[in-house]
């Protein structure tokens, strides 16, 4: 087996590492997509009383990303960076992944990070990722530096995942230890989920959350709100 290492700032690491590091970098809070701004319908659940606590927002969650958006946009993912480690395009995977946000918001939540990502990569790449869909700019980036598939989807998951959590503490309100303990709660279903798409092809896409999308649609017309989906 060969190992590949790289220089950093006078500091030597191995390649996985190396690209461990990229991939915290990419999927961080602090990297400019605006994820804080979304809920993912998530609000609106809260809204309407269907989350109130800490186990009804992790059974919410692990149905989202078992089940529902998080699944789908994994495998997306997925099949994004085999095109794109193949050197194939991705336009008609950016195609159906558009095709398969269920209500606007939804829409404009994957596109608009997705398009936000796309520039922020550039500073790796040194040109920006054509807008299309987050989840498949994720994998054609990752694929395109060597991150593996399985890594890169976890670290999707989780950053989805916490962003959600983030959210449900403000919105439930949840403190900081409920947050927490949701994630480590979620943790194993993230894993698993992420070892499950990783194997999935195109065939394996499909949701059966119907209320998630039902309250991503009332979102939309919710009179006060903090996010925009």
């Amino acid at each position: 087996m060969i190992t590949v290492t790289v220089t950093v700032m006078g500091t030597v690491m191995n390649d996985g590492a190396a690209h461990l590091v990229r991939l915290l970098s990419w999927l961080s809070p602090a990297f400019p997509v605006g994820a804080f701004a979304y809920s993912h319908g998530l609000e609106r659940a809260v809204h309407d009383g269907l989350i109130g606590d800490r186990l009804s927002l992790i059974d919410w969650l692990a149905t989202i990303v078992q089940a529902g958006s998080g699944w789908n946009d994994a495998v997306l993912l997925a099949q994004a960076w085999r095109l794109a480690s193949r050197g194939e395009s991705c336009d008609d995977i950016a195609e159906l992944a558009e095709a398969m946000a269920g209500t606007r918001e939804r829409h404009r939540e994957t596109t608009l990070q997705g398009e936000a990502f796309g520039q922020a990569v550039s500073h790796w790449t040194g040109e920006a990722i054509e807008p299309m869909p987050y989840a498949v700019a994720v994998g054609q980036a990752a694929a395109h530096h060597g991150i593996a598939l399985e890594q890169a989807l976890a670290g999707f998951l989780h950053a989805f995942t916490a962003n959600l959590v983030q959210a449900a503490i403000r919105l439930v309100p949840l403190g900081q230890r409920d947050g927490v303990q949701a994630l480590a709660a979620l943790e194993p279903i993230m894993l698993a989920t992420a070892r499950r798409a990783s194997l999935a092809t195109l065939d394996d896409l499909g949701a059966c959350t119907l209320m998630s999308d039902i309250v991503s649609m009332r979102h939309e017309i919710q009179y006060s709100r903090i996010f925009r989906s």
